[in-house]
């Protein structure tokens, strides 16, 4: 399989994205778990590195597909458009992340797919059937993460309601099988989505006649989404650990399971959605469930307003950026 230089700077672009996924949204797994205390956050980020790694090859790649056929066409798009919406999304996260707002990785790349494939072939390069269908799953998977939660908490103190103090200790414990969940769900999810992308440049290079992945390209993926975890995302982890409110082990246990479900749910009907939302939700459904006032609505709001726009801003930043490539004469 011969590679040309503008494939390979696409996939390095892709691996980029992912490495940078992993690292900002490891901070979504142990976050709970760390402010809890029930994990060091050393032990918290290798174990979720390793599940994250096994998450791809465990739980197949229909989110892959998803991304990849589902969104736009790929006889009307290049390596351009894929090179913008991929630079678009980096430079997002990035910024993201330095002020330490947990912004949806999955809305900057879909948002920048969506806007560099119209400024490239217009409204006919966007499949709008199944672009509605990812975006309904977008807003639907965090507000079912947030009502879960909700319920969950309530059911957990129901059945514990004469239960001694003791029952920390089993919350406690319990989080290395729900923090496995979770992270297995993320890495079958997100490290999916850069498989999707990867996979479409190579048809589009002429590389693959259909859409099968190689086996490279998931082994790719998932090491880059772990090596990203390993590192973790400080600055998040800050954000989701305490801002919203004190956190102790039934709020992190309750927040992971539901979670886990939610992602894993999502991964097997094949829809890309954001790990960061899910669990902010959650966290604030928890929260709210044992008492409304308990949770600082402000940051919850600021985190909402990041989600509404991460996807009309990556659009015009993408189609800003495939604009320029073409004024420079720059074809991949």
């Amino acid at each position: 399989m011969l590679i040309s230089g503008s494939l390979l700077f696409v996939i390095i672009l892709a691996l980029i994205f992912n490495f940078i996924n992993g690292m900002r949204d490891a901070s979504n797994i142990v976050a709970t778990v760390i402010s809890s205390r029930a994990f060091s956050p050393r032990f918290a980020l290798g174990m979720t590195s390793v599940a994250e790694f096994c998450g791809p090859f465990l739980f197949g790649v229909t989110v892959a597909k998803t991304i990849g056929n589902d969104i736009v066409t790929s006889d009307l798009i290049s390596l351009n458009t894929l090179s913008a919406s991929l630079i678009s999304a980096i430079v997002w996260n990035l910024i993201t992340w330095f002020f330490g707002i947990p912004s949806s990785s999955s809305h900057a790349l879909i948002g920048g797919l969506i806007g560099a494939a119209f400024a490239s072939s217009g409204i006919d390069a966007i499949n709008l059937a199944g672009l509605w269908k990812v975006l309904l799953a977008l807003f639907a998977f965090p507000l079912a993460g947030f009502f879960i939660g909700f319920f969950l908490l309530k059911l957990i103190y129901f059945l514990a309601q004469n239960a001694s103090p003791n029952i920390n200790n089993f919350f406690k414990r319990s989080q290395f099988i729900t923090s496995i969940a979770l992270a297995l769900g993320h890495g079958t999810n997100d490290a999916q989505k850069p498989i999707g992308i990867i996979t479409l440049s190579l048809i589009i290079s002429g590389v693959l006649s259909d859409f099968s992945v190689p086996f490279w390209v998931i082994f790719a993926s998932a090491l880059t989404m772990a090596l990203g975890a390993s590192l973790g995302g400080w600055r998040l982890i800050r954000t989701l650990g305490g801002k919203f409110y004190k956190i102790r082990p039934v709020h992190s246990f309750a927040t992971q399971l539901t979670s886990g479900f939610a992602i894993l749910t999502a991964s097997i009907l094949g829809l890309p959605i954001s790990t960061s939302q899910v669990v902010s939700s959650a966290i604030v459904g928890v929260g709210a469930s044992e008492r409304i006032g308990k949770v600082r609505w402000g940051v919850a709001g600021d985190i909402l307003t990041a989600w509404l726009i991460t996807i009309p801003v990556s659009a015009l930043f993408s189609a800003g950026i495939y604009s320029a490539l073409g004024f420079f004469g720059v074809r991949l």
